[in-house]
């Protein structure tokens, strides 16, 4: 059986990294960028390094900002027709999930006008050309939009997220710089970090794991554990740390997939407007619990990367236990919730649970699952 990975042609690590975005797109021939940032970053000046550079090199752009934290059909249709009337022939995404996810529909889009729509891109859509030409700077350390070949969309009429996967979405540039992480507040910088986290996790132990996968996960997580407490207190070696951890994670589930907790804390986005980071932090220990049967012996991976002690010495479940132990204490140590109370609502359930099985990333949970039990792993939390 062949394995596929796909990556960024190109990708940029480091303080100072986002002063390679104007030579790589001089040097390709672009003349007029399309920069998708969302309305805080530009309100708080985070946006305005990357444009700052665009301006000292006399480099044409257009601002698109119609973004909300969870993109919707909407947004992505209205920037759509903004690239058309920038006659821009380029793409900068700058943000989190919300802007490099956008900016993917959009650039897709461009170059795919038959999925206009943009319902008829959920799933593996067959678009046939790649996206417009990408460079996606993050400026949250979570979600590694800028790595993989997914992107979420949220249907507001129907009151769901639904998953893009297509490797013609995927940056042909990345530029991940810690400096851009600097001015996240705390409680985006936990919620982001858990999702990283979420992303190893979930794809160290998913269907479809491979070798090279578990290389990219294994490290993340050593990472992401390492970093995660310092970088929420704004050290600068902890927001770099973080930076690349959370891109390793990227580099492994954009091949490999995620699993059930993915697709419970997409309906929650969708339905309440949680946030994505703290859904999949609430929701990561019940997966693993959920999961532990099937998956268990990977978990020691897991704890030893996350440097429990004592773990080699434990048998199967106690290593499983205290693997899950450490992922929980690092939920609340950066302050995420504990459990869904006050978030969901007993009467969303059904429909909750429905979504969620669903979802794209469910089938590549390690243990098969059905409504009824998705039911009950959502009550588990009220």
């Amino acid at each position: 059986m062949s394995t596929r990975i796909v990556l960024n042609t190109v990708s940029y690590h480091g303080h100072g990294a986002i002063g390679n975005i104007v030579p790589e797109l001089r040097n390709r021939g672009f003349r007029k960028a399309f920069v998708t940032s969302d309305a805080d970053l530009l309100k708080f000046g985070v946006t305005k390094k990357v444009t700052d550079l665009l301006d000292e090199a006399n480099f044409e752009y257009s601002v698109y900002s119609d973004i909300k934290p969870n993109p919707t059909i909407e947004n992505v249709q209205n920037g759509v027709e903004a690239f058309k009337a920038a006659e821009a022939d380029c793409i900068i995404a700058i943000g989190g999930g919300s802007s490099m996810d956008t900016a993917k529909a959009i650039g897709v889009i461009i170059n795919n006008p038959e999925f206009a729509d943009v319902r008829s891109l959920e799933g593996v859509a067959p678009t046939k050309k790649h996206a417009v030409f990408t460079i996606a700077v993050p400026t949250t350390a979570g979600t590694a939009a800028e790595v993989t070949i997914n992107y979420v969309i949220t249907d507001v009429e129907k009151k769901r997220k639904f998953v893009c996967v297509d490797t013609n979405d995927i940056p042909e540039i990345a530029v991940v710089d810690p400096d851009m992480m600097s001015t996240m507040p705390k409680g985006l910088t936990a919620a982001t970090g858990m999702d990283a986290l979420t992303h190893a996790i979930e794809g160290y132990i998913t269907k479809g794991h491979n070798t090279i996968s578990d290389m990219f996960h294994l490290e993340a997580i050593r990472l992401i554990a390492k970093n995660l407490r310092a970088a929420v207190m704004n050290d600068p070696d902890g927001r770099e740390g973080m930076a690349l951890g959370q891109y390793i994670a990227g580099m492994g589930f954009s091949n490999v997939g995620l699993g059930i907790v993915h697709s419970m804390a997409h309906g929650l986005s969708a339905l309440y407007d949680t946030p994505h980071g703290v859904a999949c932090a609430i929701l990561l220990p019940v997966g693993l619990e959920y999961n532990k049967p099937v998956s268990f012996r990977r978990y020691r991976a897991i704890g030893r990367a996350m440097e429990v002690p004592g773990i080699d010495s434990m048998d199967d479940e106690a290593a499983a236990d205290a693997a899950i132990s450490a992922v929980r204490q690092l939920s609340h140590d950066v302050g995420i919730p504990a459990d869904l109370k006050g978030i969901l609502k007993e009467e969303d359930v059904r429909f909750l649970s429905e979504s969620a099985f669903a979802d794209a990333c469910c089938p590549g949970n390690p243990r098969d699952t059905s409504v009824e039990e998705i039911v009950a792993l959502y009550k588990s939390q009220m």
